[in-house]
């Protein structure tokens, strides 16, 4: 049987829009309403925009196009991509899968408050207004009434989070309750991602015509409706006034590159496993284009909307806009439902707002949930025993599920926070640098680009081969060196809680998990590869499988395998296994 064959029963994308709407949904997320702003404001205001869009030019559009063509090129998720070009250091795509499972056990929590806050939106007045509920405290502060708090005070939109949302108890080690609302929500939120993950990508990527386009639809309405509030200007100006003392500060820089890689999802194997269904012939470099210019079009209007809202919020309550942001959670739900409050026809338009944020998450989270499932799937690929694809689906948004119901205790935002911080945070970047180093230099980068040359018909220019051999891999590791530099412990509630140190052991354990599989793996290929000495092994388990075009199935010729460790007196061999794998 030849590989040519077995790639064509690979099912594929309905179209190449359909394609394109579940990267940039996957991309267009929870993150660009909170962390691009928030990254702005802590890095001066307008002065993270430079560094932002020359780290997208450097950094973000090379490894975006980087991770399409290999997924496009093997038609393999991030594990079986790695396998073939690199399988020593298939280890880093293991890690990708190993992130992409604890942020699946998570992000969902965050569509169950999303959902919560939907239903709450019907509600006249709106439930968070007012110090007058069985939830709030003597402290509560009335945004709505009063004009002055005082140091102690605690907003009404923070206690019906704290308080009727959450219901939070004292810190971890008080689970309390299970929250029965949340908990169900919870539910919804999976049968949701069930629902578009079930029948494979020719019905996700029906789904994602709805779902990618009508957040941005919304996006624009919030937007609109942001510029005509009063102090508006104020947000904006300080959106898009840089200031310039700090446009040389290295961790401004820094924070640059980090939203690059979250917002556009590099690292997280969801592109490879969403390109990896895409037919051998297509326009690769078109679409990792498209994907980064649409992602960073609406960041800039998800930061008009955030900061004309924040402008609002810093004229009401006679503050600067800097006093109003806050990261996370709390800018989404806790500053946002009292600007909905302040607006006209307030239950409309916070319906629109929980609306799409619903949207963007669901976009997320079934691209997440896909890098598992494909993962599976290939590494099942050519045995005999095969598990219905519905019912694969079922079963690894059930382990998430079930992994992700210690966050909707009482006790959950406090592990919510915990898993967060550590499952990407130190390690996305260390597992970022090994993917390209197995991509670009041990396969190759030049190859890489004669790969492009094979689906496109046109090899990409000299600027991508020197950011994928340099450029690039230089910026992750100073990122990697700058996150381990500026870990801290991390906290809650503005440093007012701090965790248990067993918590932070457990969090450590989290992190390692992602980062052993790629020791761990190497020495596994190593040991299994075919050779009489440790270093024939090493060298062979080094080598890439790839011999053959998957599509023509022609042998590749010596320019294609330049740069490389691969030897044409292997041939055979290379192609046994690459049939195998």
């Amino acid at each position: 049987m030849e590989e040519g064959n077995i790639e064509e029963k690979r099912e594929s994308w309905g179209s190449r829009v359909s394609f394109l709407l579940a990267c940039i949904g996957y991309a267009v997320g929870l993150g660009n309403i909170w962390r691009f702003p928030y990254n702005v404001y802590k890095s001066g205001g307008g002065a993270f925009l430079v560094p932002y869009f020359i780290m997208l030019f450097l950094c973000g559009i090379p490894l975006l196009l980087m991770e399409m063509a290999v997924g496009q090129y093997t038609r393999r998720g991030p594990i079986g991509a790695l396998d073939k070009l690199c399988p020593i250091l298939k280890g880093a795509g293991v890690g990708t899968v190993i992130i992409s499972f604890f942020l699946s056990t998570y992000y969902n929590v965050i569509l169950s408050w999303t959902l919560f806050y939907l239903g709450a939106s019907f509600h006249d007045p709106l439930p968070w207004i007012g110090c007058d509920n069985d939830w709030n405290t003597e402290n509560c502060f009335d945004l709505e009434n009063a004009t002055i708090s005082s140091n102690d005070s605690v907003a009404s939109t923070q206690e019906y989070f704290d308080h009727h949302v959450l219901k939070m108890s004292d810190g971890i080690t008080s689970a309390g309750s299970l929250r029965v609302e949340l908990f169900l929500l919870l539910i919804a939120a999976w049968v949701m991602v069930y629902l578009c993950l079930w029948r494979g990508v020719a019905l996700t990527g029906k789904i994602v015509y709805l779902t990618a386009c009508v957040p941005c639809f919304l996006l624009i309405a919030f937007a609109v409706r942001g510029l005509t509030l009063t102090g508006a200007s104020k947000g904006l100006e300080f959106f898009f006034k840089p200031d310039w003392s700090r446009i040389l500060e290295v961790k401004i820089w820094v924070n640059a590159a980090s939203q690059v890689f979250n917002s556009i999802g590099i690292g997280f194997g969801s592109l490879i496993a969403f390109s990896s269904y895409n037919k051998f012939r297509g326009p690769v470099l078109r679409d990792t284009l498209i994907v980064t210019f649409v992602d960073a079009i609406v960041s800039i209007v998800c930061g008009i909307a955030v900061f004309s809202v924040l402008g609002n919020l810093a004229h009401e309550q006679g503050k600067d806009v800097k006093d109003v942001v806050t990261d996370g959670p709390g800018l989404v739900f806790v500053v946002f439902p009292h600007a909905l409050s302040q607006m006209p026809f307030p239950q409309l338009w916070s319906v629109i707002f929980f609306l799409m944020l619903l949207f963007l998450g669901i976009d997320s989270q079934f691209a997440t949930v896909e890098v598992i499932i494909t993962s599976i799937k290939d590494g099942c690929h050519g045995m005999e025993f095969k598990i219905r694809h519905e019912v694969l689906v079922l079963l690894v948004c059930l382990a998430s599920f079930i992994c992700g119901i210690p966050h909707v205790f009482q006790s959950g935002i406090y592990t919510f926070t915990i898993v967060d911080f550590y499952s990407a945070t130190i390690s996305l970047m260390f597992i970022a640098l090994f993917e390209t180093v197995a991509i670009v230099w041990c396969y190759g980068a030049d190859r890489l680009g004669m790969n492009v040359k094979d689906m496109t018909g046109k090899a990409p220019s000299l600027f991508f081969s020197l950011c994928w051999k340099y450029v690039s891999p230089v910026l992750i590791f100073i990122l990697w060196v700058f996150t381990l530099a500026d870990y801290s412990t991390p906290t809650f509630n503005s440093g007012q809680y701090f965790f248990p140190t067993w918590c932070l052991a457990f969090g450590w354990i989290i992190t390692s998990l992602s980062l052993v599989s790629i020791p761990l793996v190497a020495v596994l290929q190593v040991a299994t590869a075919n050779g009489k000495s440790v270093l024939q092994k090493f060298v062979r388990a080094w080598k890439s499988r790839i011999d053959k075009c998957p599509c023509c199935n022609e042998k590749l010729d010596s320019n294609q395998q330049a740069h490389t460790l691969y030897s044409n007196t292997q041939s055979e061999e290379s192609l046994a296994l690459n049939l195998k794998a």
